[in-house]
């Protein structure tokens, strides 16, 4: 198995430092608001990851974190006059049920913040005993001079590094490009209390403290989007070897690439941001995984309607397959289709896994009567589908997904109109026909024309 790992900019063979208990940490949400799809990418690719892993290596132990200690959550629960956990809670289960839609599994751990002060409030002392940190002003700031082989994983020099921080030159750092890793609380805004005075964890400091506590002092895997490589990583990466004695943080690295709408950057002032909650009221949650894992994770995605139709009818071809090996049951003997898995393996390809998945479509449109062959083809469908997260539900349910809309057609009117249009193919009528059909689509109703004669679902 390779990956690429972006601490060293290639990709190299993925060996477990452990076999028995592969460790992986990705970043998660911030729970101020819904999630939108940009969010979800890391979420499913890492997902599929997991699946990879687990397939190889049987134990796997996969921490994702809820940040529930943030300056957006503040306020939010400032403006509508709540606890923060209020705030966090709320959007923390709409993320669950959001991810759950798209056919994330939960991490075999899901730290917070908020649970994890004691051992955050260690690791600063640690930093700061060793001379890597110091207190200014009710700050503790990590001093990034006293790490050598700072913006080594972002590749950037100390210009460019000072230049990316974005951050305001305080009178108390010591260096520019020091950051924060805890920070006083006003009287009105939420605190704990410190050798330093009452106050609240910088961002980076909760990742490093929550990952050592879970995984250990050096992890397998750390991953995340391409755009929390700096500061974050880098900083993340900083603090933890210096509170580690100089051990590594991470062995390997995965960053997935940026997701755009239409081409364009997301964002709240352009009014394209697409919340994943949103888009499940048109579109089925396997169809908007399935364009999620339609490009490579480490190059950008772009989003667009087109697009999603097009995973659709993908999904389509897919469990039209299964429809057609309905009188076969899965063995569960049988071997994985080998060329898929090599993709997979292969630095998580997803567009050549896909591809191979559709070469066992084409299969089984060729298979005839020959059981055997149809178990293999049936078997290793599916089996492939568990590693992507795709095919968990029968051809029915698939073909059968409505849209939540109160203008929804009646299935029994739709069936009474596909009579009509048989009556009408079978006496030639075809002008009736494509009326009937032309009616349906404009209703949402999409109808397809088999050996075994019309099916229909909701578009």
């Amino acid at each position: 198995m390779h990956l690429h790992n972006t601490l060293t900019g290639r990709k190299e063979r993925f060996e477990p430092q452990d076999p028995s208990r592969v460790t992986m940490y990705v970043c998660g949400p911030t729970v101020y608001s819904f999630a939108h799809i940009g969010n979800a990418r890391p979420a499913v690719v890492f997902d599929v990851l997991s699946r990879v892993l687990r397939r190889r290596y049987g134990s796997v132990v996969y921490a994702r974190n809820i940040t529930d200690i943030d300056d957006k959550i503040n306020k939010a629960a400032a403006e509508q006059g709540v606890d923060i956990g209020v705030i966090s809670d709320r959007y923390a289960a709409a993320y669950h049920e959001d991810m759950g839609a798209l056919g994330v599994r939960a991490p075999d751990h899901e730290p917070r913040v908020t649970q994890h002060l004691p051992q955050i409030l260690d690791m600063i002392g640690r930093l700061v005993a060793s001379g890597h940190a110091y207190a200014a002003e009710g700050h503790v700031l990590f001093h990034t001079p006293s790490f050598s082989d700072y913006g080594k994983l972002s590749k950037r020099d100390s210009q460019a590094l000072m230049a990316g921080a974005r951050v305001e030159v305080a009178p108390y750092k010591q260096h520019a490009g020091d950051f924060v890793l805890w920070k006083p609380s006003a009287p009105e805004q939420p605190g704990w209390g410190s050798p330093w005075g009452r106050g609240r964890p910088g961002w980076h400091i909760e990742c490093s403290a929550m990952a050592e506590t879970i995984l250990g002092e050096t992890i397998d895997i750390h991953g995340g989007g391409h755009d929390l490589i700096f500061p974050h990583h880098e900083n993340e990466i900083a603090q933890s070897v210096c509170a580690h004695g100089g051990k590594p943080f991470a062995r390997f690295w995965l960053h997935n690439g940026f997701l755009n709408v239409d081409s364009t950057k997301m964002s709240k002032s352009l009014g394209n941001v697409l919340l994943v909650r949103e888009l499940l009221k048109h579109a089925p949650g396997e169809a908007i995984r399935m364009l999620l894992l339609s490009g490579h994770y480490r190059q950008p995605l772009d989003w667009t309607e087109d697009g999603l139709q097009e995973a659709r009818k993908k999904l389509d071809r897919l469990y039209g397959a299964l429809r057609e090996l309905a009188d076969v049951e899965e063995n569960p003997d049988e071997g994985e289709f080998l060329p898929f898995v090599q993709e997979l393996e292969d630095d998580l390809n997803t567009p050549g896994a896909l591809a191979q998945l559709f070469e066992l479509a084409t299969q089984a449109h060729k298979a005839g009567d020959t059981v055997s062959e149809r178990r293999r083809i049936k078997t290793q469908l599916l089996k492939a589908g568990r590693l992507l997260g795709l095919l968990h539900q029968s051809p029915e349910a698939w073909f059968g997904w409505a849209p939540p809309r109160d203008d929804l057609m009646p299935a029994t009117e739709i069936e009474a109109l596909i009579a009509q249009r048989a009556e009408a193919r079978k006496s030639r009528q075809w002008a009736e026909s494509d009326r009937i059909r032309d009616l349906l689509k404009a209703r949402g109703v999409l109808v397809e024309d088999s050996k075994d004669g019309q099916r229909w679902r909701y578009s």
